[in-house]
């Protein structure tokens, strides 16, 4: 089974790109979907999560609240490292499962979605590594159409290795400036080439 990681910098298009592949019958492992598995009520992530960062940071319903957290974690290193020390190890794990299950089954081709795979030191899982990247105007229109604000979105982009590091350390890039169709057909090329 060849398995194949996909990065890029936040709000590049790699869950766009994800889609594509997965209806190309590439089975699929997102590691930002792991994460909110993670911190669900009840779940021994969300325990320590409280732990680290104050009983502030669940709601009523004993849901994350992770808009808080985002603002604690992105405004301070070392806050972000703790919380990427209870939660990047638990990831890992989850995902090199499926990948064992996958290989198990029989399964041609398998892609993580690993945002982080470059600053974790994951590249030595991977056959190939594909980075999703836009201009940095594609970007930030992207970013803040999440109801980010300048800061926000500064904080986040300077959380990861600069995408031109990603990119020069992948084996293919998917630029996704251009239209679905134009991606798609980048999709359906770096499965040919796989």
């Amino acid at each position: 089974m060849k398995v194949c990681g996909l990065t890029g910098g936040v709000g590049m298009g790699k869950s766009t790109a994800a889609g594509f592949f997965s209806r190309s019958g590439v089975r699929v492992v997102d590691t930002d979907e792991i994460a909110r598995r993670l911190v669900r009520p009840g779940r021994p992530a969300l325990a320590e999560i409280q732990a680290a960062f104050g009983p502030d940071l669940l709601a009523p319903d004993g849901t994350l609240r992770r808009e808080a957290l985002a603002r604690i974690v992105f405004a301070s290193d070392p806050d972000r490292i703790k919380l990427e020390t209870i939660l990047h190890p638990r990831i890992r794990e989850y995902w090199q499962a499926q990948i064992e299950t996958w290989r198990r089954e029989g399964c041609a081709l398998a892609l993580v979605v690993i945002p982080l795979l470059f600053e974790t030191g994951a590249e030595p899982n991977f056959d190939k590594i594909i980075c999703a990247a836009c201009t940095p105007a594609a970007r930030h229109e992207r970013l803040a159409a999440r109801g980010w604000n300048a800061d926000q979105i500064r904080q986040r982009i300077a959380a990861q290795l600069p995408v031109e590091q990603k990119i020069a350390r992948s084996h293919f890039v998917l630029w996704t400036d251009g239209s679905l169709a134009s991606h798609a057909r980048q999709v359906d090329l770096i499965l040919t080439r796989l």
